[in-house]
């Protein structure tokens, strides 16, 4: 990281301010102020994530160089979190925008501000920054979100396709505990224990919410912009990672918003382009610097003329749970979504054809001498995919996707033949195709692979659906299209594509009772790969190396020791997937802190044998002041549905101050609705 900052940059110093909000409620933040007379915009930062220590050392490598080059900066932390006052219950509440809002006007209203603000966010920043948007504080000119969704159900954390991802339930655990973080007596003073106890006593597990609404509904499009684009009016500039797991929202966002508006997509996971893994790291902060002087400083930088969108076509992706590696180069596309013509593949008998079939597709599954191909995967089908969002909780830990043979020989695989040429793919995938089951409802994985020469296989995208009958009668077939994420990729020649479907994505997608086979018809069955049309030019110039500010002072006491394995247990057929991490432990000045992680999935022959439990652990530690959390969260199947159970525990110096238990229990859904 050293290798990125620039040792030219004059950093003023940050001050720690505290912000007054009208119904009394104060909220930390930390702020670069440039040194000049003149005026200037203010870049904003709004998370929960402690801008005191937690995120301080980043804060200070991306706001500092703001701050070097003449903006303002500030990172705050939202009501009940950090040295903030109030209580925060959830993600993205109403009370969280309305705060914004205020805090956006309190900024114009500043001596120093000449009363346009900017927002960058990554994760909980960059859903804050969209919806805040939305809600057109007069000051706020251009937002700068980056790995967000405009669609809080149909494209989030918690679910994809309608199935529930388990990578909501490690989210879930992991606000949980962050929602008991003490204010820091250092900051706040002597009222931190009360502010502390009462953020304590106020919490509920943000999971039992989020499990009470298992459908679209009211709940989950609050905070979701696609459901009126217009609400935006600033100017937008989208930024993720085809590796993560927010990608699509990018393309969405392109497509669908009216106000002027770029997007970026790299190589990447969960991390600013400057950090970026798996590589190239850019200078996404120049990039940032460029967008915001034309819109907070209205400086003619050309950035509105180049391309709207800049995508990495990856290449030779290799598949390795701690350090995913592809080759590639960048793309530009001048808007979206392109026009272009897709290469259509047919199934027929484990291959990928580029010629129909014969047989006439039908809309009944038995008729005739029309095959059907019959879809039950083994529950632990799924285990060597990796997270749903790689490293979206930092760190380093083995999230990726490992070699897909194993997945692949428990899945129903269509291959082509070895390609004799690079085939490029630049958009959504997707398979239209009849199909029926006898459940009341039933699931659908589909990837996309490619399989090198030696054998390995790399998934290249795929798609999660639970899928319900429309009115039609157990075991008819009816049309279904199952898109895949977007992606551009070139599939090198000796190569072949490989599509394998399965009916189980263990643990990614949690098990659900009530659940079948998938009757598909492949005669009927059309693969459309989307190809990289001639408006998709390559980057005619490279971006340049990463840039950052200096980082604020620390000192890294343990390094970060995490590892994740699968036991098969031959005498009960059951696996366990195990997680487990130990945080980094850094110091910053008097104050140390780090946390643990502990974290095992368990599945058997059956659907109503998953179960999933956490531990998690923080602590901060100062000469007299010892703060350890602790979380435990299980989810499982019983006779009445679901049943969430979660305990926290917080204690001071050694001594308990707070410990409570909750247990929760949801209907399955059947046919996408609750019983």
């Amino acid at each position: 990281m050293s290798d990125m900052i620039d040792p030219s940059l004059v950093v003023p110093p940050y001050r720690q301010i505290v912000i007054p909000l009208s119904d009394g409620i104060t909220l930390a933040a930390r702020l670069w102020l440039p040194e000049t007379p003149a005026k200037v915009p203010l870049v904003l930062e709004w998370i929960p994530y402690r801008q005191s220590d937690n995120t301080a050392v980043g804060d200070a490598m991306i706001h500092g160089f703001f701050a070097a080059h003449g903006m303002a900066a500030m990172r705050i932390d939202l009501r009940g979190s950090g040295n903030s006052s109030g209580l925060l219950h959830d993600e993205y509440l109403a009370r969280e925008q309305d705060d914004a809002v205020e805090v956006i006007a309190w900024i114009a209203a500043q001596p120093w501000s000449n009363g346009s603000v900017g927002m960058i966010g990554i994760s909980w920043g960059g859903f804050a920054a969209l919806q805040i948007a939305a809600r057109r504080p007069p000051a706020l000119k251009a937002i700068i979100t980056c790995c967000s969704t405009d669609d809080r159900y149909a494209d989030d954390v918690h679910f994809m396709g309608g199935a529930l991802l388990t990578d909501g339930l490690q989210w879930g655990s992991g606000l949980f505990t962050q929602l008991g973080r003490p204010l820091d007596p250092a900051h706040v003073g002597e009222s931190w224990r009360d502010l502390w106890l009462e953020r304590l006593n106020g919490m509920e597990p943000p999971l039992g919410r989020w499990l009470a609404h298992m459908e679209r509904d009211a709940f989950w499009r609050h905070g979701s912009v696609c459901e009126n684009y217009d609400d935006i009016q600033c100017a937008v500039y989208a930024v993720g990672g085809w590796t993560d797991g927010y990608s699509d929202a990018i393309l969405r966002l392109m497509a669908n918003l009216k106000v002027p508006r770029k997007g970026l997509i790299g190589p990447w996971t969960h991390i600013y382009p400057n950090w970026g893994t798996p590589g190239p790291a850019i200078d996404f902060l120049g990039v940032c610097l460029r967008f915001w002087r034309h819109w907070l400083l209205g400086e003619e930088t050309g950035i509105m003329d180049e391309p709207m969108l800049d995508l990495w076509q990856g290449e030779n992706l290799r598949s390795e749970p701690s350090s995913l590696t592809l080759d590639g180069h960048w793309l530009t596309a001048p808007g979206w979504p392109p026009a272009a013509a897709s290469r259509d593949f047919y199934l027929a008998d484990g291959r990928l054809s580029d010629l129909p079939s014969a047989v006439s597709p039908t809309t009944t599954p038995t008729h005739g001498a029309v095959p059907c191909l019959a879809i039950d995967t083994p529950m632990h089908c799924g285990l060597m995919g990796g997270e749903w969002c790689p490293l979206d909780g930092g760190g380093n830990a083995p999230e990726f996707q490992a070699d897909q043979r194993q997945d692949d020989g428990l899945s129903v695989c269509f291959d082509t033949p070895v390609l004799d040429e690079p085939l490029d793919l630049c958009g959504k995938a997707g398979l239209e195709v009849d199909i029926a089951f006898d459940s009341p409802s039933a699931m659908l994985i589909l990837r996309l692979n490619e399989v090198a020469a030696d054998g390995r296989s790399a998934r290249i995208t795929f798609g999660i659906h639970r899928l319900v009958r429309p009115d039609v009668p157990a075991g008819q077939a009816f049309r279904v299209v199952l898109p895949l994420k977007g992606v551009a990729y070139r599939f090198s020649a000796g190569c072949r594509i490989r599509l394998a479907l399965s009916t189980t994505y263990w643990p990614m997608a949690w098990a659900e009772p009530g659940q079948g086979p998938v009757r598909l018809l492949p005669h009927s069955a059309v693969f459309r790969l989307p190809s990289r049309p001639d408006s998709v030019a390559d980057r005619a110039r490279p971006f340049g190396p990463a840039r950052s500010a200096p980082a604020l002072a620390h000192e890294v006491l343990a390094a970060e020791v995490t590892s994740r394995q699968v036991l098969w247990d031959a005498a009960s057929g059951t696996h366990r997937l195990t997680m487990d991490a130990k945080r980094q432990r850094t110091r910053i000045g008097e104050l140390s802190f780090d946390g643990e992680g502990h974290e095992s999935y368990v599945i058997g022959a059956t659907p109503e044998s998953a179960r999933w439990e956490a531990v998690r652990m923080q602590r901060y530690l100062r000469p007299g002041w010892h703060i350890a959390l602790r979380s435990e969260t299980a989810l499982a199947w019983n006779d009445n549905g679901l049943l969430l159970t979660s305990r926290y525990e917080a204690r001071e110096n050694g001594q308990v101050v707070f410990e409570r238990r909750w247990e929760q229990q949801f209907a399955a859904r059947i046919s996408g609705k609750r019983r």
